[in-house]
């Protein structure tokens, strides 16, 4: 018969903050600590009578702590000074009247792909659903877009390049 959970988190409890710190720091184990419980919380039903707990425990840990180092990729960091203030259209310059003007000179599909993606932060799938095509080729239209304005706009950086 398997022991309750409350047993198995006072058993474990220790051992698995000792891993999440070692995996996540100080700041985030607490974190990953408890997501690791309610995860577990949520499976022990299924989980065989024979298995290791404390190994299935760490398993959980390391992947919680693995998401944790993931979202901690996608939030911004602080920078030491800010990008230039937008103008009134919503492009950031003094004047970006002149990139916006290539833009409308773009073939129809890639001015639609670059305005679709880039002003209204549209997903590509959103896009393709719009324009009516497939999400392949709304990626096409837009790469060959900022290809083209990379290669028309003067104060536009090569792909890959840093400014």
């Amino acid at each position: 018969m398997k022991q309750p959970f409350e047993a198995v988190v006072e058993q474990h409890g220790a051992t698995v903050l000792r891993v999440c710190r070692a995996l996540v720091g100080v700041n985030d184990a607490d974190d990953a600590w408890s997501e690791t419980f309610i995860a577990a919380l949520r499976a022990y039903p299924e989980l065989p009578e024979t298995a290791n707990v404390e190994a299935w425990l760490v398993t959980i840990a390391r992947r919680k702590a693995i998401d944790i180092h993931r979202a901690a990729k996608r939030n911004p960091l602080p920078v030491p000074e800010l990008p230039e203030a937008p103008t009134a259209d919503g492009a950031v310059g003094a004047d970006g009247a002149e990139v916006w003007t290539l833009v409308g000179e773009l073939p129809e599909k890639q001015r639609q792909a670059i305005t679709f993606r880039y002003l209204a932060g549209m997903s590509y799938a959103e896009i393709a659903t719009v324009l009516g095509g497939t999400v392949e080729a709304t990626r096409r239209a837009s790469a060959d877009g900022l290809k083209n304005l990379r290669k028309n706009y003067p104060g536009a950086t090569a792909k890959g390049a840093r400014s």
